[in-house]
């Protein structure tokens, strides 16, 4: 499941779109919208999708993973829209035999994710 959506993200449903029967662990990674940034406060957070191809970009993350990691599945689900401080922003869910693989493939979904980021973020401060 590679997924962008304007709905609330549940990390359950996204484990369970990444388990497998032959995997021993879901490796998850849930991104919160936390109070601050750079040093200010902050109030939301909001990401667009204006090109339509953020979903692209999260697969292209999720076949470089496959491709260097010995794991099962991958699943990635980014909300868009205006989030508020607490909102569940970005959640990945990596089945894998064995857990160190499975932590090395979320850890490099993660930052893939923030180097690349597929969708464009706008923050705003209470100030």
């Amino acid at each position: 499941m590679i997924k962008i959506t304007d709905k609330l993200i549940s990390p359950e449903t996204v484990i369970n779109q990444a388990r497998t029967s032959g995997s021993g662990c879901v490796v998850t990674y849930v991104g919160l919208i936390r109070d601050n940034s750079h040093g200010k406060p902050v109030l939301s957070v909001e990401y667009q999708d204006a090109d339509g191809k953020a979903e692209d970009g999260l697969r292209k993350i999720a076949a470089e993973i496959m491709q260097k990691f010995p794991v099962n599945a991958v699943a990635i689900c980014h909300r868009v829209g205006k989030l508020k401080v607490g909102d569940i922003n970005f959640v990945v869910a990596i089945a894998a035999a064995h857990r160190g693989e499975g932590f090395a493939a979320s850890q490099y979904a993660v930052d893939r994710f923030k180097e690349s980021l597929p969708t464009v973020k706008k923050e705003t401060f209470r100030d």
